[in-house]
């Protein structure tokens, strides 16, 4: 470490001081919202927000039930120089006319969300009114996988992310971006062939997230925010070798990487989270096939890995063990009926203790939940055969009729699906059954379906419709109201 990066490090430390000397007499909680591809990330938070503010909705908040909340007003935030999450916009996006889903954000931005609450117990008597400030950060979850690339060195990661390619589920994405690193590996650097090679792997690596899977990093080659089209991202994975020509110049530009790009994240923004929800789009994943399922479980550790640093790990002198409590949420839990919930919650519960074993996890206090931030569906049931079939009725994303439509059953046991989707089998039957196909491996027969936001016209005093988002908000702040 330079003498500039002590500096930067010892000034940022009296700014931590000077906040936390600040927060004695305005309580603050900065919660760091995040999710995998598609989990609705936008969405979770414009919703959170709608429904803290008109709280009609949030039956299941301590604070709200109890009447110790007196006000909540959206403030200008602390942090001057990071771009303001637009609740306004999204808002209109899905409370407007012609209701649509708001567009994900690619870079990191905030929120403060402040309360004026009554204390409860044999204090509420006896004290005024009190205060807490809610600073919502929303990133990019793929940043979140870039924590483990600090621990790596570029041949340790090359290594890494060639043999991960190989696998079945990855190994026809992967074919040119493949053939043109064993071409290029022994060649002297152009610059030309870094890009071409950055821009092959990029490809493999977005045919990878459209294929369903999650465990994808460098997390800014698909986010790049304001780095799109810097040479900071010109570079990718080669073949082992020796340390020269083209491989030399990749391996300075995965440092640079790790030094310019992950550090500083994690620094400015990650190291000073005092909690996390982290979104997965599970039903996506079971829909996808059992390589995305697997994908996910691969995934989870390196995630819980970035909340519980090592006494030896980069992190451990900047942010210690702050977060305290992680939410992990599978998201679109409206579109299948809430007799299935349960078995949703139990395959997310049954990875998360997998990954928390698998990542020896014992730091902060972790929670499994099936939410939906926007309820787009309404429940129905519909004889067929002689069988009343539980339905979810919607518009339909692609055609915007409305429809009611039986997704099927989630499988009853999580050790079956996780164990079906490391051998690539079908769910309930062991690995010598051979193979499943990726649209049948599931008994119930289920198939995830997308729907349009519903058109709404709310109550005075009510926020959008949901599903256990205030079960949700109890367990990240329901301590601090």
């Amino acid at each position: 470490m330079g003498i500039f990066d002590i500096a930067d490090d010892l000034s940022r430390w009296v700014e931590d001081a000077q906040e936390g000397l600040s927060g004695l007499t305005e309580p603050h909680l900065r919660l760091g919202v995040t999710g995998l591809a598609r989990a609705g990330k936008t969405v979770f938070i414009t919703s959170l927000v709608a429904n803290l503010l008109d709280r009609g909705r949030m039956l299941h908040l301590d604070a709200q039930s109890e009447g110790r909340i007196l006000a909540a007003a959206l403030r200008p935030g602390p942090d001057r120089e990071t771009p303001r999450f637009d609740f306004e916009g999204h808002r209109a996006a899905l409370l407007g006319p012609e209701p649509h889903w708001p567009t994900s954000t690619r870079n990191v931005s905030t929120l403060r969300l402040s309360f004026r609450t009554r204390p409860g117990g044999l204090l509420g008597g006896l004290t005024g009114p009190g205060a807490l400030h809610l600073d919502i950060t929303d990133y990019p979850g793929e940043w979140l996988l870039d924590l483990p690339l600090m621990s790596q060195s570029y041949a340790e990661w090359s290594a890494r992310a060639i043999a991960e390619a190989q696998e079945p589920a990855r190994a026809p994405l992967a074919e040119d971006w493949l053939r043109l690193a064993h071409d290029l590996a022994e060649k002297p650097l152009e610059e030309a062939d870094a890009r071409a090679l950055a821009a092959a792997f990029t490809a493999y690596l977005g045919a990878c997230r459209e294929a369903g899977l999650s465990g994808l990093a460098p997390g800014r080659f698909l986010m790049p925010g304001e780095l799109e089209g810097s040479p900071a991202l010109a570079f990718a994975p080669l073949p082992p070798g020796p340390r020269k020509g083209l491989r030399n110049e990749l391996d300075r530009r995965f440092e640079a990487y790790k030094r310019a790009v992950v550090r500083p994240f994690f620094r400015d923004h990650f190291a000073k989270l005092d909690r996390q929800v982290v979104l997965v789009d599970l039903l996506g994943a079971l829909d996808s096939g059992p390589a995305a399922v697997e994908d996910l479980r691969r995934a989870l550790p390196r995630i819980l890995e970035a909340f519980r640093p090592g006494d030896r790990s980069w992190l451990a002198p900047l942010l210690g063990r702050r977060i305290d409590r992680v939410l992990f949420a599978a998201t679109k839990a409206d579109h299948i009926h809430h007799t299935q919930h349960d078995r949703l919650t139990a395959i997310l519960r049954a990875l998360l203790r997998e990954a928390e074993d698998r990542a020896a996890f014992k730091g902060a206090k972790t929670r499994a939940m099936a939410i939906a931030a926007i309820r787009a569906t309404t429940e129905q049931e519909v004889m067929r055969d002689g069988r009343a079939l539980p339905c979810v009725r919607g518009r339909l994303a692609e055609t915007g009729r409305e429809a009611a439509l039986f997704p099927g059953d989630l499988p009853e046991s999580p050790s079956e699906v996780l164990e079906a989707a490391r051998h690539g089998t079908k769910a309930g039957q062991g690995s010598e059954a051979g193979q499943g196909s990726e649209a049948g491996w599931l008994e119930g027969g289920f198939r995830a379906m997308t729907f349009s936001p519903p058109k709404l016209s709310l109550k005075p005093g009510d926020g959008p419709p949901h599903v256990r988002l205030d079960r949700a908000a109890q367990f990240l702040l329901g301590d601090k109201l």
